[in-house]
Formats: C-alpha cells, sequence, structure tokens
C-alpha cells in the first residue's frame, strides 16, 4: 500500500495538542481520505474505493501548507512570492491538503481537510462558512503560475475544501455544501458553462456515547472512527463493515489516538476533585470530612499547594 503519511512523527507539548495531531494523521490516510472523498465530493461518488485511493496524489501534506496570501505555493516554483503578498496578515495553515485526478473526467482537484471541534460561531468567534470562502479563495488564487500562467484562466483547477466538524446534538449528523451559483436577474441569456470550480463541504458528526448508527455511511465510518470505543472492537467493525484495511499505521494511530484520549479523561477527572476539594477547603471543611467523602490525603496536599500557590 503506498505511504499514507501516517509514519511521519510531529512534535506536541500536551495531551490535548498531541490528539488533535493524531487526528489529522489518521483522517490523511488515503483509506480515509477516499471514502471522504466518495461520499461527501460529486465527482467521486461513481469511483471504487481502490481507484480513488489511486487518484490520490503522492503530496499529501499535514499541517504544513501556509494558507496567507504570497505563501500558498511555497515551495513549488523558484520566483518571488512577494506579488500576493497582504502585509500585516498572519500565517494560517492547512490541516490536510493534497491532489486528486479523475481520469475518465480528465480533471484535477486541489483539495484540503480540516478537523473543527466545533462549528458553534459562540464557540468559534466567527461564523465557520466565511472562513471556509476564505479557505477556497486562497486555493483559487495560490493557482496563478503554478497550475495557470498569464491569462490563462481556463486552466484553473477545480478546489474542495472539507470540513469534519463534531455536534454535540443527537441528530446533529449532517453533510452541507457551500457552492458558486449563477443566476440571471434579468433578461433570457443562458450559459451552460460550469462555474463549479470552488465548493466547501462540512460534514457534521456526533461526539458521544450510545450514539444509533447514522444512516450515512461516511458519517457512520468516521464517528466509529473518532469515537472511544475499545480499539479492538474498533478494529473489528472498520474492517467488517466498512472494508477497511488494518495497516500497522493505521493501528499504531488508533491505539495512540485511544490512549491519548485516556489520559485526557484522566486529567480531567483529577482537575474536577481537585476543583471540588478546593471548593471545600474554602467553605471550611475539615480534612477529616474531606477524606471521609472519598478523597485520598495525596489529592488533598496537592489540592492545599495549588490554593495557597494562587492565593
Amino acid at each position: 500500500m503506498a505511504d499514507t503519511n501516517l509514519a511521519q512523527a510531529v512534535e506536541a507539548t500536551n495531551d490535548a495538542s498531541s490528539y488533535d495531531t493524531n487526528v489529522k494523521f489518521l483522517l490523511a490516510d488515503k483509506q480515509i481520505l477516499a471514502r471522504i472523498l466518495k461520499y461527501a465530493v460529486q465527482e467521486f461518488k461513481d469511483m471504487s474505493i481502490e481507484d480513488i485511493m489511486d487518484s490520490i496524489g503522492a503530496d499529501i501534506e499535514i499541517g504544513t501548507r501556509p494558507l496567507d496570501a504570497g505563501l500558498s505555493n511555497m515551495g513549488r516554483v523558484n520566483i518571488s512570492n512577494t506579488e500576493d503578498n497582504i502585509p500585516g496578515e498572519g500565517k494560517i495553515f492547512y490541516d490536510i491538503r493534497f491532489t486528486a485526478y479523475h481520469k475518465e473526467a480528465e480533471m484535477k482537484f486541489l483539495i484540503n481537510l480540516e478537523a473543527q471541534r466545533s462549528s458553534d460561531p459562540g464557540k468559534l468567534g466567527y461564523h465557520l462558512e466565511n472562513r471556509i470562502i476564505f479557505y477556497l479563495a486562497r486555493m483559487i488564487s495560490a493557482q496563478k503560475q503554478t497550475e495557470f500562467f498569464h491569462s490563462d484562466y481556463d486552466s484553473l483547477k477545480r478546489v474542495r475544501s472539507i470540513w469534519l466538524c463534531l455536534e454535540d446534538s443527537e441528530d446533529g449528523d449532517s453533510i452541507e455544501e457551500i457552492s458558486l451559483d449563477r443566476n440571471t436577474v434579468y433578461g433570457n441569456k443562458r450559459n451552460s458553462y460550469d462555474i463549479d470550480l470552488m465548493r466547501g463541504i462540512i460534514i457534521n458528526i456526533r461526539n458521544g456515547e450510545n450514539l444509533k448508527d447514522s444512516q450515512n455511511v461516511l458519517i457512520s465510518m468516521l464517528e466509529k472512527l473518532l469515537s472511544e470505543m475499545d480499539v479492538e472492537e474498533k478494529k473489528r467493525i472498520l474492517t467488517e463493515k466498512y472494508g477497511m484495511i488494518m495497516t500497522t499505521e493505521l493501528e499504531g494511530r488508533m491505539q495512540s489516538m485511544c490512549n491519548l484520549s485516556e489520559n485526557i479523561k484522566e486529567q480531567s477527572i483529577k482537575t474536577e476533585r481537585l476543583n471540588a476539594i478546593e471548593r471545600m477547603i474554602r467553605a471550611g471543611a475539615t480534612k477529616d470530612q474531606i477524606v471521609s467523602l472519598g478523597y485520598t490525603q495525596e489529592e488533598l496536599t496537592e489540592a492545599e499547594n495549588i490554593l495557597y500557590t494562587n492565593a
């Protein structure tokens, strides 16, 4: 099997960031990418998983492709990148970026995949749709001097920005599309030229336990892939139900996700217990009363140290 990029190592500073990084490398496996293309990108729906995997280029990039103006085609051509530079704009990086070639349609697609913990504007501080449009626009404009030269705009390649978002509600599983549309607002002019260059796709998956299987095969697979269920059970379901092959890289990445998830959960429980002890100390509870409620002497000492350090 072709290199899935899962074997690449990325340094991280804590369990949460390690988990997020691990998710990106897991999603970048060609088996996963192929299924996302088949069930979320219309042009690939009639292709087999094997053919889609073969169509994915060897240029999969994870968290390394700069997005801001003037940097998107860095490393591709030996020319100055300052012509498209916007002063004061900070660096932004794609989670995953790759190309896919549709042989029958003779089309090349430039694709990026983003993993989001939430699509709630209240948590993000902005509407996700606007960010998607920005990403699509950058993927189009960055093609100058790479995919086309001078005024050859008909050589622009189609871009697809796919966003995988976690939804808290039990009925939150859905797939949405954002695309260009053409309407005649006056007169009878008809033009059949296809302008489907840009399309944003939002895949909403649910985050929770004991969920009923989604009726959408892609969402169902992704929910199992990213769930906290036992790794062996997860491997069995992905193999038997979704036809995935458990490569060494894929198994290792899922095991790492499970371990990191457990570490995060344990740390969260520990933090909650220490916070509870701090509240009881502030309320005047004695050490004996706190220990009698099931808290350990070690937890009590640690909570006191934190409390008095921050006092």
